[in-house]
């Protein structure tokens, strides 16, 4: 708690993205199958989201969370490997419904529901319908996500509503894209937080990270604790958030 206690809730980030990378090789070093990697990188979601909506209501914010939790590309990989990680959010969101309603907190989703298991769209629907009323922090799981593709079917959707007549291609502007995105009516991120030490965003909410903060952290995400988070937020803090403009940092803090 040190790292972040004197933080003002005007310097937290309101939104927190999370590239959850490392569960694999976790397992590698132990000589354990990758699955056992997810298992232990599903604990260490419990932990990160309870401690957000923990931090929302102690010191105000962050208000949401995004998780990339399984990208159009992870369906590359290994069909045994695929099948556990469908079952285990059929079991995350079975298990941690109840979490969500003590912590009050607020489910979403974002990805193409397509392609996925008629179980996991169950869990997903009855997750839903069962926090919507919750006024905490907003978990988002991105599930069967891909910015581009993401993206791609804003375009489609704008040019469907040209077709159609509704608007014209010159009233088309940033905040028609924003509002025909997974997001819309979500907040950008401010602070997007990647695991395992990889220097990339992996197709991961490119239009949404614009004027996001980087932090990039080595360790592994099934190791990633309370004290990681801390880090990270504290070093958001101190961040020169200019967005283009003039230094304003000793006016604002």
């Amino acid at each position: 708690m040190g790292a972040i206690q004197n933080i003002p809730p005007n310097c937290f980030p309101r939104h927190i993205a999370v590239i959850m990378d490392g569960n694999g090789r976790w397992a590698v070093q132990r000589n354990l199958e990758r699955v056992r990697g997810h298992q232990e990188g599903a604990k260490t979601v419990r932990r990160i989201v309870t401690e957000c909506a923990r931090l929302r209501t102690s010191h105000g914010g962050p208000d949401y969370l995004t998780l990339y939790s399984f990208s159009l590309e992870n369906w590359k990989r290994p069909t045994k490997e695929v099948g556990f990680l469908m079952e285990m959010y059929v079991d995350y969101l079975r298990s941690e419904r109840a979490t969500m309603m003590e912590n009050n907190i607020r489910f979403a989703q974002i990805g193409r529901l397509e392609n996925l298991p008629d179980g996991v769209l169950e869990e997903v629907d009855i997750t839903l319908k069962e926090t919507r009323g919750n006024t905490g922090l907003t978990l988002v799981l991105a599930l069967n996500y891909s910015s581009r593709g993401e993206i791609t079917d804003a375009v489609q959707a704008i040019a469907k509503r040209v077709k159609a007549g509704e608007i014209k291609p010159e009233q088309i502007d940033e905040q028609t894209i924003a509002d025909h995105l997974y997001t819309a009516g979500m907040p950008d991120p401010d602070l997007l937080i990647r695991t395992a030490g990889e220097m990339r965003v992996s197709n991961y909410l490119l239009w949404q990270i614009s004027y996001a903060e980087l932090f990039v952290s080595d360790t592994l995400w099934p190791d990633y604790n309370e004290q990681d988070l801390h880090a990270a937020i504290a070093a958001f803090s101190k961040r020169n958030r200019r967005f283009g403009a003039l230094d304003h940092t000793n006016t604002l803090r």
